[in-house]
């Protein structure tokens, strides 16, 4: 008996068998179930731990106000404003260690506000007919929040259906019984980058971070992974951030759908999280490789990194606009800024004799950076590429300043 306990969530006015089966399979699995109902105008069939009246309550509204806007949508909203804040509430509390949202589209889109106000570590999963789907924006979802297909279940009990619903229920609590929360008693450092074939810096960085008594979570940044890094330094998780790759706000701005949103390079700035900052990959936008590449693209140069990613190779005037956008996220910051700028390249492709390689690309986004940064912003010229162990060096010589000022914090 694992004795973990589990917060289901769904509208039991409409999905009262199918969040019923769940709390049944978790309990059988020897779990135990609090139950949260976030409808509107139905009810249940039997009471749930926490009624839809409460939700609606703990928002500062009510089940009448959310009738009386007569828009489902406005409605639902009032509920996940409430969700949120009891759910957040719940969970201080202790009241369960592992939350499931069960949804359509409108419960999904619910079930997302709700994920994002658990912390990382606590187990987070969405049941949905849209999981995976493109309706899903990468900044609304929490930095580890797991999806499960709702296959077959828009209305009713069925095998297959069942098939889904098992497995979540077990994954849940499997998830809570197993999972290793981060280690709140070490200080974090955030990193960004892509594979060793692109950029290396953190194969200098992280031993000697280490080294210093600092741990060290290096993100993917490949949308998701960027991501995750901005839902966890949104939270604060960060004792200093070394984002050394950005290319997810070039594609941002350049329209790919390989995006970690709108608020990429802003939310360490906004909590005052110290920032060591440079344009690993600036020069590339990421585009998925299976689609084909846009009319847009046709024209420039191209490296096809695997069947999932083809990289668009920007030309000057590109990467000047990549590098203005750099500025205006970062002046939003209120914390200590450092930007380097690699004279020698910002990505192994981007060395002189690699084949991507245009000099005049790179001093135009130098150049534009050095114009355009704000003066909260320290600028530092690397004579060294990315990857060389002089430019590590530089940003750790940054670091250890800072903590020697007490900017960064053990």
């Amino acid at each position: 008996m694992s004795g973990k306990t589990i917060l289901v969530i769904g509208t039991y006015d409409t999905k009262d068998d199918e969040l019923d089966y769940l709390a049944s399979v978790i309990r059988e699995q020897g779990g135990q179930v609090v139950t949260m109902d976030v409808s509107v105008l139905g009810d249940p069939s039997k009471p749930t731990d926490y009624s839809k009246h409460d939700v609606a309550q703990e928002g500062g509204s009510s089940i009448a106000a959310a009738i009386a806007t007569k828009n489902e949508n406005k409605a639902m909203q009032i509920m996940a404003d409430g969700a949120v804040l009891l759910t957040a509430r719940l969970y201080a509390e202790g009241r369960f260690d592992g939350m499931m949202v069960l949804g359509g589209s409108m419960g999904t889109d619910l079930a997302l506000d709700v994920t994002a106000a658990l912390p990382l570590g606590v187990p987070k999963y969405i049941v949905s007919t849209v999981s995976f789907s493109p309706l899903i924006p990468p900044e609304r979802l929490a930095a580890d929040t797991q999806m499960i297909l709702w296959a077959g279940g828009l209305y009713g009990l069925n095998s297959v259906c069942k098939a889904s619903l098992s497995q979540a229920a077990g994954a849940v609590l499997g998830a809570a019984n197993a999972v290793e929360k981060p280690d709140a008693s070490k200080p974090m450092i955030g990193m960004t980058s892509l594979g060793k074939t692109a950029l290396r810096y953190m194969v200098f960085l992280k031993p000697a971070l280490e080294e210093r008594g600092f741990e060290v979570a290096v993100f993917h940044a490949t949308g998701m992974g960027g991501r995750a890094y901005e839902s966890l330094a949104a939270q604060g998780a960060f004792a200093c951030v070394f984002d050394f790759c950005t290319q997810e706000l070039g594609n941002h701005i350049h329209g790919s759908n390989i995006s970690a949103g709108a608020d990429r390079l802003t939310n360490a700035g906004k909590n005052g999280t110290p920032q060591i900052v440079s344009g690993g990959c600036y020069d590339l936008v990421d585009i998925v490789g299976w689609q084909g590449v846009p009319d847009k693209w046709t024209d420039h140069p191209t490296h096809a990194h695997n069947r999932l990613i083809t990289s668009v190779v920007l030309n000057a005037d590109e990467r000047r606009t990549v590098a203005r956008a750099h500025s205006d996220q970062l002046s939003t910051a209120t914390g200590p800024v450092a930007f380097l700028l690699p004279e020698g390249g910002c990505g192994e492709w981007d060395r002189d004799g690699a084949e991507l390689h245009d000099r005049e690309g790179l001093d135009a986004f130098l150049s534009e950076l050095r114009e355009t940064l704000p003066e909260n912003v320290e600028q530092h010229n690397v004579e060294a590429h990315i990857n060389d162990e002089g430019f590590a060096a530089k940003a750790l010589e940054i670091f250890d300043q800072w903590r020697a000022q007490g900017i960064v914090k053990a």
